[in-house]
């Protein structure tokens, strides 16, 4: 199970009184770990989740929705085929990441031409491969060399994105194709980035990045999904914790049953740089990469697994969050 979870990259998980969602994120990239951590929409079960996503294809320069990896329409289908076992299973494919370090969402919700082959593109595309649905994955509308007046286009892409899964569900006699995106966390790029209060109505969840929080790009150790605030934070780092995430959203104007709250299956790591390990100890970059993953600052939870056998745990009662330390190396994580 544990290493089933990392590999599907991130939970997201909603549960409310009339409903239960736990909405999971599989990416296209973790075929290629090795040995047993190498991962497949083959190793998913099926009723584990109540929606998977894939992640992540690609906008093209005709605005089109593109695959990225050599055998995603293949994958799309062992995915999809798992509703034969589970009926109930929802699948979306997750739309975004970068081009040469920008985004293809920028080009295309520049015109009103644009968006609209993209939606014709993402009907298609979906209906071809036998999604339920789609996932922006775009961070951030106003960021990263996306415009401040991209806030706005990504409010008119998502309600045209809905109005025209509408048409499409009522000409076609189709059950209607389901919208989400994955969305911010800290509250500065929540105000640059986002109409919550205008586009909340047109999606059907809204995934809240309620991680990476802290890494080891930080002078001290600090957690990467902490519930609530510590004294160690100060400044901005105040709201850096998912309580503080998720009230925001709140607060503009989400609705509570459309919320997903973020649960990582990784933890961030540092290097140690004294004998101090406790929270906020001082730190000089991550630690090093795991075997499977590859990537320094970084361990899926089968690698913390790992660590956590011979390494000290520790827990932080203010933020209600685990870590580990073993030598030099430091993990907060999620158990």
């Amino acid at each position: 199970m544990a290493r089933l979870l990392s590999a599907l990259g991130v939970l997201l998980v909603l549960h409310v009184a009339s409903s239960a969602k736990l909405v999971c994120h599989m990416t296209n990239w973790a075929q290629y770990r090795p040995s047993s951590a190498k991962f497949t929409p083959d190793n998913i079960d099926p009723f584990l989740c109540t929606h998977v996503i894939y992640a992540l294809a690609t906008i093209n320069s005709f605005n089109q929705i593109h695959p990225i990896e050599w055998n995603d329409e293949q994958q799309y289908s062992r995915l999809n085929n798992l509703r034969n076992v589970n009926p109930a299973l929802k699948t979306l494919l997750s739309v975004g990441g970068t081009v040469n370090g920008i985004s293809p969402f920028i080009a295309m919700v520049a015109r009103p031409e644009g968006r609209a082959a993209f939606i014709r593109s993402a009907i298609s595309f979906l209906r071809t491969h036998n999604f339920d649905g789609l996932n922006l994955a775009w961070e951030y509308p106003g960021h990263n060399g996306s415009p401040r007046e991209d806030k706005e286009k990504f409010t008119l892409l998502v309600t045209e994105l809905s109005k025209a899964f509408e048409d499409d569900a009522r000409d076609n006699r189709k059950t209607q194709l389901l919208l989400s995106a994955n969305v911010a966390a800290f509250r500065p790029n929540i105000d640059r980035a986002y109409e919550v209060n205008k586009i909340a109505p047109h999606l059907d969840f809204i995934n809240v990045m309620t991680y990476d929080f802290h890494g080891s790009w930080e002078a001290v150790t600090g957690h990467n999904s902490p519930l609530y605030r510590s004294s160690v934070d100060s400044g901005s780092h105040i709201h850096h914790n998912i309580n503080s995430s998720v009230s925001y959203w709140l607060a503009l104007g989400a609705p509570a049953e459309k919320l997903l709250l973020g649960f990582p299956t990784y933890g961030r790591t540092y290097r140690l740089s004294s004998a101090v390990t406790v929270l906020g100890a001082p730190a000089n970059g991550p630690a090093d990469a795991g075997p499977y993953t590859r990537t320094a600052g970084f361990w899926a939870y089968y690698e913390i697994c790992d660590f956590t056998s011979s390494a000290t745990l520790g827990w932080i009662s203010e933020q209600e969050v685990p870590y580990a330390s073993y030598g030099s190396s430091w993990v907060g994580y999620d158990d």
